[in-house]
C-alpha cells in the first residue's frame, strides 16, 4: 500500500523502531488508546504519554503530518470504533438512522454532555468565579466562532442582573479591549479547545494589563487555561470533523446556567429587584 494511504496507526507502526524514546511513548499511547486519542488536545496527550509538546510536534512531523491537528483528523479515520472518522454529525448518527434513533442518539449525547460536565466541573472554580465577577468593575464576554453564540448568550444572561457585562465578538476589538484593560475587569472567555491564536493573543495581552481571565473550555491544560486565573471545564467530545456541535453547546450552557445561579444567589434581593425593572420596561414590547 502507497505510503499516504496507510493508516495513521500502520505508519506508527513501520516508523516504530525509527523513533527516539519520547516519541515511542506517544506511539504506544495512541496504539493502546486508538479511540481517544482523537479526542485529546496535544496538552493532554504530552501528560498522558510523559513527554513535552515539542516532542508530540516532532512525531506528528515524523509521520508526515503538517501538526497536530492533522495527526488527530488521521487517527479520527483511522479509528477502529463504529463511529465513521467523516461523520459530522453528533450523538453517532448515521444516515442510516430513522428520525426516531435520530432523536433518541441525540437526547443520550446531550444529556451524557451535560453529565460529564457536573463530573468534571470543580465547585470550587465556580464559587471562585462567581466572586470574581461580583467584584469587578466590568466584565467583557468573549468567543471565537461557535463559542461567540455562547459569550453573548453569558452577556445576555448576566444583564439581567447587572448592566456591566458586555460581549465583544470582533478579534481585533478583542484584542484592542484587552491591551487596555484594567486590573478591575474581567475577560470571560469561551473557547472549546482552549487553543486559538486569536485567544491566546488576547488573554495574553490581558495578563500584561493585570486584568483577570475567566476561561470555559474542554481542556484545562490548554494554552489558554494556562492565562486564566479560574478555568470552567465543559464535557463533550468532538471528532474532528464536529467542530461546534450541539452537545458542546448545550455543555457550556449548562456551566453557564450553574455559574449564573451561583452568582445570583449571592444577592437575590439585588436580582429580583433589577429583574422587575426589566420586566416593566419590557411590558409594553408584547402584543
Amino acid at each position: 500500500m502507497p505510503p499516504e494511504h496507510r493508516s495513521v496507526f500502520e505508519k506508527i507502526s513501520s516508523e516504530y523502531y525509527a523513533l527516539t524514546s519520547s516519541e515511542k511513548k506517544v506511539a504506544d499511547f495512541a496504539l493502546s488508546n486508538q479511540g481517544g486519542t482523537q479526542f485529546m488536545s496535544i496538552s493532554e496527550l504530552a501528560d498522558a504519554s510523559g513527554v513535552a509538546e515539542a516532542t508530540i510536534s516532532r512525531f506528528c512531523r515524523r509521520l508526515g503530518y503538517k501538526g497536530y491537528n492533522a495527526f488527530k483528523l488521521a487517527v479520527a479515520k483511522s479509528s477502529p470504533h463504529p463511529q465513521p472518522w467523516d461523520n459530522p454529525l453528533s450523538g453517532e448518527v448515521t444516515a442510516e438512522d430513522s428520525l426516531e434513533n435520530i432523536c433518541k442518539k441525540l437526547f443520550t449525547a446531550e444529556t451524557e454532555a451535560m453529565a460529564q460536565t457536573m463530573e468534571l466541573l470543580s465547585l470550587d472554580a465556580v464559587r471562585e468565579a462567581a466572586a470574581m465577577l461580583h467584584s469587578a468593575r466590568r466584565v467583557i464576554c468573549m468567543g471565537q466562532g461557535g463559542s461567540l453564540l455562547i459569550a453573548n448568550e453569558a452577556a445576555h444572561l448576566f444583564s439581567t442582573f447587572s448592566n456591566k457585562f458586555t460581549s465583544i465578538g470582533d478579534s481585533h476589538l478583542q484584542a484592542m479591549t484587552a491591551a487596555t484593560m484594567d486590573p478591575e475587569d474581567i475577560i470571560f472567555f469561551f473557547s472549546y479547545s482552549g487553543s486559538t491564536k486569536e485567544m491566546v493573543k488576547t488573554l495574553t495581552l490581558a495578563r500584561e494589563q493585570h486584568g483577570k481571565v475567566i476561561l470555559v473550555t474542554r481542556f484545562p491544560n490548554s494554552p489558554g487555561a494556562a492565562l486564566s486565573d479560574v478555568v470552567l471545564q465543559c464535557g463533550a467530545n468532538e471528532n474532528s470533523l464536529q467542530t461546534g456541535s450541539i452537545a458542546a453547546r448545550i455543555a457550556q450552557m449548562y456551566l453557564l446556567d450553574i455559574l449564573f445561579s451561583e452568582f445570583s444567589r449571592k444577592d437575590l434581593d439585588q436580582c429580583q429587584k433589577v429583574r422587575r425593572r426589566i420586566a416593566d420596561a419590557l411590558a409594553d414590547r408584547h402584543v
